[in-house]
């Protein structure tokens, strides 16, 4: 005889998130999804508490670019959901697959006025690639699976699951939810678009033909576990390669072909450029003179025909960039070329690279104290290097803290750097984190922080504790955003001259103090010594810790080279 003993909607949703292979969510409860939270737990479903629902959903973004399934966000309703929107309008930016799920008011009570109404799908649209309503507990199992599905095809993106409370509350009996959930498919499968081999034949004999080839590899081919095929490309043709900041790892950052010391020789110079995973936006400065060469013939390889339409490449190829390199190495395979390392172009680069290497080891070589930014970023490269593989997964925000802390620490692995990413999102950090720590175990994650970038989740240090993930997260304190007072005198006037400056923080605080509130180690560090010590025991220990590191307030700059932005 069949099991008519009921089932509520959130039971329901949580046994469809186990079904469908979810190992983890991240949120916040509250009314009217706190039963989900618990219920998600009991069904496999690890749940890691939050204390704002921003931090939340960038831990949610971030999990779906590390592991390449879509990261879960729960949410309350109203103000819950809207909160969310960070992390899932930086998953849609990045192009990383999460499903944000809110639960929101009863259906009988919309337009009354009930607790924390919201017309929350319309609310989500501008950052959701799919957005979905259950108006009964027998549709959430179907719901759940379609929106975790369409955040993984095409270009991967957020979607989002509106669960309203009478939802959430609605029973049905156990039969008919084991009926609902059976159909529900961990391997969803898509038609993918055919890379046409017209298409492949001609991107090859431009890079054959090509006088100063570059190859390009962006945070898409990352996400798409190209790496062995992008070695590959590379090893049998002997092209420079420069990757984006989030590209960093897919081959070694010590790999003597790598452009990046380089960069705008390689972009400036380069005559056909092979562009894999990286959208031609501000961060590759659109593929547009004058950082590019007017004459310039790109080769765009992405998943989204829209954006090939968008770029107008010279060749464009559609496809997941794993794919797509398999298809490229073989049509190399069949008439071989490469470059030499005598080649000029080769050879120019490589000098330009070392050149420009050379010049900033000399830098770095310096002890200076008070601390610039060099001193212990160098110190902290050093101790990320010395732990060897699996390579820590390094978190970086702030505006000069990111800015040198890109051109300094050293990625030898893919996917071990998260930083504000295509967006410039501040205040990913801490849940960059604890999304790396959960969703790749057995890796010690390293946060590199400037004070403003921490302010932004700096509370999320309790999570870090409570849950006791290894990660180790470094302040770079300068007392501001930038940096303290930086007004020049005529805009130190009017009625409230005697505020402290926009950029500037209380000089001194002691962020260390803050995880050792919640149990956690704390450390304040001013000089190479102290920060190599707390370096060695706090990696040693993979507990979490915050390493206060002083640092002299008049050392930074304005961010990104952006200054004719502000």
């Amino acid at each position: 005889m069949a099991d008519e003993t009921p089932i509520d909607g959130a039971a329901l949703a949580a046994l469809s998130l186990a079904r469908s292979g979810v190992p983890s969510m991240y949120g916040v409860v509250g009314i009217p999804v706190t039963s989900l939270a618990s219920r998600a737990a009991a069904s496999g479903v690890r749940f890691i508490a939050f204390h704002n629902e921003q931090s939340a959903g960038y831990a949610a973004s971030a999990h779906g670019y590390l592991t390449g399934r879509p990261g879960v966000l729960l949410t309350v309703s109203g103000p819950g959901c809207v909160h969310g929107l960070a992390g899932l309008s930086n998953a849609a930016i990045n192009a990383w697959p999460m499903l944000m799920i809110s639960g929101s008011c009863d259906q009988s009570d919309v337009g009354r006025g009930d607790f924390q109404e919201l017309d929350q799908v319309e609310a989500v649209k501008p950052f959701s690639k799919f957005s979905a309503k259950a108006t009964r507990a027998s549709e959430i199992p179907r719901l759940v699976s379609e929106c975790l599905a369409k955040t993984v095809s095409g270009r991967p993106g957020g979607c989002y699951l509106d669960i309203p409370s009478d939802v959430l509350r609605e029973r049905i009996p156990n039969s008919e939810a084991e009926k609902l959930l059976s159909e529900i498919s961990q391997n969803p499968s898509f038609l993918e678009e055919k890379v046409e081999t017209l298409e492949i034949d001609r991107a090859v004999s431009l890079l054959r033909h090509a006088e100063r080839p570059l190859v390009v590899v962006g945070k898409g081919a990352a996400f798409a576990r190209a790496e062995d095929e992008l070695k590959a490309l590379i090893s049998r043709t002997g092209i420079p390669f420069l990757p984006t900041p989030m590209g960093k790892g897919l081959l070694p950052d010590t790999h003597e072909l790598s452009a990046t010391a380089a960069r705008s020789l390689a972009i400036g110079k380069c005559d056909v450029a092979l562009v894999i995973g990286a959208r031609l936006n501000w961060l590759l400065h659109f593929g547009e003179p004058p950082k590019w060469s007017p004459d310039v013939k790109i080769i765009l390889v992405d998943v989204s025909s829209e954006e090939i339409e968008l770029r107008k490449p010279c060749v464009g190829l559609v496809g997941d960039a794993k794919k797509v390199l398999n298809l490229l190495n073989r049509e190399i395979m069949d008439d071989p070329f490469c470059f030499g390392r005598s080649h000029p172009w080769v050879e120019a680069l490589s000098k330009k690279a070392k050149d420009n290497v050379a010049k900033m080891e000399a830098q770095l070589a310096k002890d200076v104290v008070p601390f610039n930014f060099l001193t212990p970023m160098r110190i902290i490269r050093d101790a990320i290097l010395d732990v060897g593989s699996p390579a820590p997964i390094v978190v970086s925000e702030g505006a000069n803290t990111m800015d040198v802390g890109r051109a300094v620490v050293v990625q030898m692995e893919p996917r071990t750097r998260l930083d504000a990413g295509t967006w410039g999102t501040m205040g990913v950090g801490l849940g960059y984190c604890i999304a790396a720590a959960v969703a790749s175990p057995g890796r010690l994650v390293v946060a590199v922080e400037g004070d403003s970038g921490f302010g932004f989740s700096a509370m999320e240090v309790e999570t870090l504790v409570r849950y006791q993930l290894p990660v180790i997260v470094i302040v770079f304190n300068n007392g501001g955003v930038y940096g303290g007072d930086r007004r020049n005198p005529d805009e130190i006037t009017g009625p409230y001259k005697d505020d402290p400056a926009p950029t500037s923080f209380v000089p001194g605080a002691a962020y260390h103090k803050l995880i050792e509130a919640f149990g956690g180690k704390g450390y304040i560090v001013g000089t190479p010594l102290e920060l190599k010590s707390a370096l060695s025991e706090s990696f040693a220990a993979r507990k979490p810790a915050v390493i206060n590191v002083t640092i002299d307030p008049y050392a930074g700059a304005e961010s990104g080279r952006l200054q004719h932005k502000n």
